[in-house]
């Protein structure tokens, strides 16, 4: 038993003054050293110059058995160097040495023993972990040679092939603790056939960290300024979420839905673009507040909260119908209407959508562009619409399925889309308010793999023209 304990504690002792990635593409080199374990008895045949009965026949019987065959010398003894080659393998060479007191059940005195090895190993870490851990087995296939002294004081050296299994403990992504027993096999008949074990402490290197921020250059998108690993190794100096080479405001604590930077009197405007970042204002005063919706901010309307025209300083011209727009100026002067539409009535979205609901009710003849008659009395409906927006301009949109050839359906869309124009200007809606596109097969609004997303991609739509 003693010289288990001796083994142990020559592992813990090079764990006491180790230092602390694992060994990966951005980590490729390795050093590991330690202590190793010679036993030549559970190799299932008897070993040259070891009396009869002396190695087990059977393999590999005793196998733990560290007090009667190990055979431990208390020091490192032990060094491998490794490297990293892609896809969970490893390549390397070792080499180490021993003192054999112990040929099987034969006592004897201190033998020489050296071994110098090279290896392919097979790490099965990401296979269990998925991907990354501290638990690391390993697969280990090569060859070496390896020197024994005999009784006669000669030291011969034999080749060998081995096979190893090992596990690696990473206590950080660089240092870990490596346990691993390699067989090695002697085809010899004066054979030398044992088994090595190693318990060894590792450091993984070799990746270059320019910023010190704990990401590689090779994965960093910011390798000379220190970053976060959700932003690839980039900086986010003002903590807002957002990495300083996509923040507008890099420095001042902001939105992301403006680009990182703040907008302190909540308006949906962000303060760079505000003229008054701290008043509540709309969009088109730059960020300024208009109380009375006259489209002049208050701090230039004489009477901010009566709307009137600018040419008037801000105070009220007769407007009869009150939709803030002056008579003079309201295109549709007896009809509430809006700024924007010099006086008269907008689309609202609900409008529109309901219009876009009826044209779903628009139906052609197959693979025409001809309307059906069960069509007209939808866009009868659509038409007496249009015509409670005298100066709103629409457009007409035409759309297919993916079936047939591409120029087959923007020929198709657009002949339908004109036809629907050219019905509504027959009941009277001004040929300038309308206007027809076909965009084919272009903008599916559902699958075209299924009958139902094929129909609802065969559509009209009508969408809102900029004056």
């Amino acid at each position: 038993m003693k010289h288990f304990s001796r083994f142990l504690v020559a592992s813990l002792l090079i764990l006491a003054v180790g230092s602390v990635n694992a060994q990966d593409e951005n980590n490729p080199w390795s050093v590991s050293v330690g202590v190793n374990a010679v036993d030549t008895y559970p190799t299932g045949e008897a070993a040259y110059d070891i009396p009869s009965g002396m190695i087990s026949d059977e393999f590999p019987n005793e196998f733990y058995n560290v007090e009667d065959h190990w055979n431990i010398l208390p020091s490192v003894s032990y060094i491998n160097v490794s490297r990293y080659v892609g896809n969970g393998l490893v390549v390397g060479v070792s080499g180490s040495l021993n003192r054999i007191d112990q040929r099987g059940d034969q006592s004897v005195n201190d033998l020489q023993y050296y071994a110098a090895d090279a290896e392919v190993g097979y790490s099965l870490r990401d296979l269990i972990n998925g991907e990354g851990g501290w638990f690391d087995p390993s697969l280990y296939l090569g060859g070496g040679y390896t020197w024994f002294e005999n009784l006669n004081s000669d030291v011969v050296g034999d080749p060998t092939a081995n096979a190893a299994a090992g596990v690696k403990i990473w206590f950080t992504e660089n240092f870990n603790l490596g346990l691993q027993s390699k067989y090695k096999h002697n085809f010899r008949t004066d054979s030398r056939k044992h088994f090595q074990h190693v318990a060894s402490l590792g450091i993984a290197f070799g990746g270059k960290d320019t910023d010190g921020d704990g990401i590689y250059d090779r994965d960093d998108e910011c390798p000379e300024v220190a970053g976060l690993p959700e932003f690839n190794g980039c900086p986010d100096t003002d903590g807002d979420g957002i990495q300083d080479s996509k923040d507008a405001c890099p420095t001042v604590f902001g939105l992301a839905e403006f680009d990182g930077c703040p907008d302190t009197d909540g308006d949906g405007i962000p303060d760079p673009k505000d003229a008054c970042p701290t008043v509540a204002g709309i969009a088109a005063l730059g960020g300024c507040p208009d109380a009375d919706g006259d489209g002049i901010k208050d701090s230039d309307d004489e009477c901010p909260n009566e709307a009137g025209p600018r040419e008037n300083n801000g105070c009220p011209y007769a407007d009869r119908d009150g939709d803030g727009v002056l008579d003079k100026d309201d295109e549709c002067p007896d009809v509430v209407g809006t700024v924007a539409n010099n006086g008269c009535p907008e689309v609202s979205v609900e409008v529109l959508a309901q219009l876009n609901t009826d044209f779903k009710n628009v139906l052609f003849d197959y693979n025409k562009a001809s309307l059906r008659k069960e069509s007209f009395e939808t866009l009868d409906r659509v038409a007496s619409v249009m015509m409670e927006y005298p100066n709103t301009r629409f457009l007409i949109e035409g759309h297919t399925d993916s079936r047939g050839s591409d120029s087959y359906n923007k020929k198709l869309s657009n002949e339908r889309a004109a036809s629907v124009r050219t019905y509504l200007t027959g009941k009277g809606i001004p040929a300038a308010r309308l206007e027809s596109q076909g965009f084919g097969e272009e903008r599916p609004i559902a699958t075209n793999n299924t009958a139902a997303g094929r129909q609802q991609n065969r559509r009209v739509v009508l969408s809102i023209l900029d004056k």
